[in-house]
């Protein structure tokens, strides 16, 4: 059972294995110098201490090579790109050949429907959460409008119940019974932004595949905080940033995952570019377009490197701790936070996020009653590094890689001062 003391926390933070990965990261201090509480990795995930080196070791093999530095640079960049490869499988739970780092989140969105949004006049309709990440919804309603539909009759929307926050899976197969027919995608938040909820990623692509419709997610919130396992989840394909809980820095590249039954589909439509040609005869320059088998196949162009280096530094470290070991701490640090939160009554607390674990990552959605942004702003000020998302909810979350039981208690002991002045 936990303990609502600072003594248990800290004999937490002793027994836990993962302890020692703190100090691997660099934690933001205030103008004072005094650590802040840092609860908002699934926004933007802090820096490795090694990223430096990483990209040092890139800008002094350019200095020193220049364009040789594609072949002899000690990482070689032409097939950087493959370097990544193996840790980004792993992480997502796919196969090798099922994934690939390009590009950025919503542009492989859009070359991901590109190739599997392929609507008819009868079936054109997109169906998502009603909830939906504002990028994925502006991404879909603009596909609809690309193809000559009407993007908001042609949008679907999975919705809560009536004074509810999160969503049913029998009313999504509700929806399918009455218009499966009509719908040719269904692009789901694989975690929720807003509410935390994590979807049954598996159950959703079956519902989907019965009605013939594609499958696929946005796992922005997913990756490096639950384990996804999307080749067993069946979806055709997949999205995500390397941002958040990848902790890659600010804007930087995005994953993408194609399931292994389209990896040999050459008659797919696809948007090409030359590095989504055949390797061998990539640099002949007079060949006719042959495309790479799996998620290579969708990239464009040669990647950034320096971006990749940043990809690579944090991917090492997951290489080295295993999501399995993650989403274990990550189920205990984030109920310790579930429970100290409940300490302060459900007059004062509602946690949106589903409460079960299994049904969640280490993201705790809390609304707060008659709180507005200036409770969260007052939260800052006292040194905790939260989010504030419209219309009402603190989002915080104990990345389980840098996090301790001690942040968590001491956050809701930030709270209950904030709580008390108000």
């Amino acid at each position: 059972m936990y303990e609502a003391t600072l003594d248990y926390a800290k004999q937490q933070d002793e027994l836990d294995e993962l302890s020692s990965y703190r100090s691997q990261f660099h934690i933001p201090k205030d103008k004072h110098g005094n650590t802040l509480i840092y609860m908002t990795g699934n926004s933007l995930g802090l820096q490795p201490k090694q990223t430096k080196s990483y990209i040092n070791q890139e800008l002094e093999d350019w200095a020193n090579l220049g364009v040789e530095g594609h072949t002899e640079a000690r990482t070689p960049w032409l097939p950087y790109h493959e370097f990544l490869t193996q840790s980004t499988a792993r992480i997502v739970g796919a196969k090798p050949i099922e994934v690939v780092t390009m590009n950025t989140l919503t542009t492989n969105l859009h070359l991901m429907m590109a190739s599997f949004y392929k609507p008819t006049k009868t079936r054109y309709k997109i169906l998502i959460e009603s909830d939906a990440f504002p990028s994925d919804k502006y991404a879909v309603e603009s596909q609809l409008r690309h193809h000559g539909f009407d993007d908001k009759a042609g949008l679907i929307l999975w919705t809560p119940r009536q004074d509810e926050a999160l969503l049913h899976y029998e009313d999504l197969e509700a929806i399918l019974e009455d218009q499966g027919d009509d719908i040719a995608l269904i692009m789901i938040g694989g975690v929720n932004y807003y509410t935390g909820q994590y979807f049954d990623l598996k159950r959703i692509t079956q519902l989907g595949h019965k009605h013939q419709c594609i499958v696929g997610f946005d796992c922005a919130h997913g990756v490096g905080n639950v384990e996804l396992n999307l080749h067993d989840s069946g979806a055709d394909f997949a999205v995500w940033c390397t941002y958040k809980y990848l902790n890659s820095g600010p804007g930087s590249l995005a994953g993408c995952f194609v399931h292994e039954r389209h990896a040999y589909n050459k008659a797919l439509n696809r948007f090409t570019g030359w590095w989504s040609h055949n390797k061998e005869t990539r640099f002949n320059m007079r060949q006719e377009f042959d495309v790479i088998p799996g998620a290579e196949g969708w990239q464009l162009s040669n990647p950034p490197i320096l971006s990749m280096a940043a990809v690579k530094a944090s991917l090492d470290i997951f290489n080295e701790v295993g999501i399995k070991k993650l989403t274990l701490k990550s189920k205990k640090i984030t109920g310790y936070l579930e429970f100290l939160l409940k300490t302060l009554g459900e007059d004062t607390i509602k946690i949106i996020t589903p409460t079960s674990p299994e049904e969640r990552g280490c993201q705790l959605s809390i609304q707060v009653l008659d709180a507005n942004k200036a409770l969260h702003n007052k939260l800052t000020k006292a040194g905790v590094i939260s989010d504030w998302r419209e219309p009402d909810v603190i989002r915080c979350a104990p990345v389980p890689l840098y996090n301790t039981f001690q942040d968590v208690y001491l956050l809701v002991e930030k709270l209950k001062e904030v709580l008390n002045k108000n």
